[in-house]
């Protein structure tokens, strides 16, 4: 009787894994065919590289570069919040904090990642951009650096949790071995348990950018929703998401509108996809450094 349960159980789990497989690959599928004839029509060069974006003119131009320099723009700033905030608060929580405080904080890490990207975007729009834009003194609070920071807040559960669990994962015979030796705290953590786990902060960082370049209604809401190329973190832009997500309900089906923002889906889907791998990649070099298997 048990082991008909295990083959049900087996083919349970089985279909179910497939099935993961089949709807990538049939969303894979759909961003091709919707999305390849627009670089018949413009050009795939004219297409990622052309300055304009103005799908409803006439004639229309689809150059999505602001859209793509929008998205990196944010994407960097950012960064630059949750990076550092991330895993200084991953470091914290694995070396200094007390067991009351990793009590504390880990949950409230958990939290802030489950919170709903409408809720932040709302919050930007409410709260945030207003006081940017008194403290600033700029035209508008709707921009590039208020996307960053709110995107930067919503990356950081992510990075600090990775970054933590590979930290947790570094063996405590390296820490022994180089108290051994001689060396202090900081030394340790520095020369000893950073570089053990930095595949796994990697990773941390990785899927955090990952989760920023994704990210649709944050941005939607704060970012400003100008197709141009931003020449500084305060004027308004438009991520390739915010585009889609803004465009999409207006396009009519099989338009040459249509087809290019399906392409831009393409576009961002190879992108995070390139993202993902690098992290799975950097995720096995962790793995194996600490001889923890493939």
């Amino acid at each position: 009787m048990s082991i008909k349960r295990e083959k049900i159980y087996e083919l349970i789990f089985g279909i179910l894994a497939f099935a993961s497989l089949l709807f990538f690959i049939g969303i894979t599928g759909v961003l091709f065919k919707e999305g390849l004839p627009i670089f018949k029509n413009v050009g795939i060069f004219k297409f990622i590289f052309g300055k304009y974006w103005y799908p409803t003119y006439e004639p229309p131009d689809f150059g999505i570069f602001p859209l793509i320099a929008a998205t990196f723009f944010i994407t960097f700033g950012a960064m630059l919040i949750a990076v550092p905030l991330g895993v200084g608060g991953a470091l914290f929580i694995n070396e200094v904090a007390t067991s009351g405080q990793k009590a504390f904080l880990k949950p409230i890490i958990e939290l802030l990642a489950g919170i709903p990207s409408i809720v932040y975007g709302l919050f930007g729009m409410v709260i945030v951009a207003p006081f940017l834009q008194k403290l600033f003194h700029i035209p508008v609070g709707l921009c590039a650096f208020t996307a960053s920071l709110l995107l930067g807040m919503m990356a950081i559960p992510t990075i600090c949790s990775i970054a933590e669990d590979a930290l947790n994962c570094v063996p405590r015979s390296f820490k022994e071995a180089s108290f051994a030796l001689g060396a202090n705290r900081w030394q340790t953590l520095t020369k000893v348990t950073i570089p053990a786990a930095g595949s796994g902060i990697s990773t941390a960082i990785i899927l955090g950018m990952g989760r920023a370049i994704g990210e649709t209604m944050t941005v939607l809401m704060v970012a400003g929703g100008a197709a141009v190329i931003p020449k500084s973190i305060f004027d308004p832009v438009r991520p390739m998401t915010a585009t889609i997500a803004a465009e999409m309900g207006e396009a009519v089906v099989g338009s040459l509108h249509f087809q290019a923002l399906f392409a831009i889906g393409l576009i961002l889907f190879l992108i995070t996809l390139v993202f993902n791998i690098i992290a799975e990649l950097l995720s096995k070099k962790f793995r194996k450094r600490l001889g923890l298997g493939l």
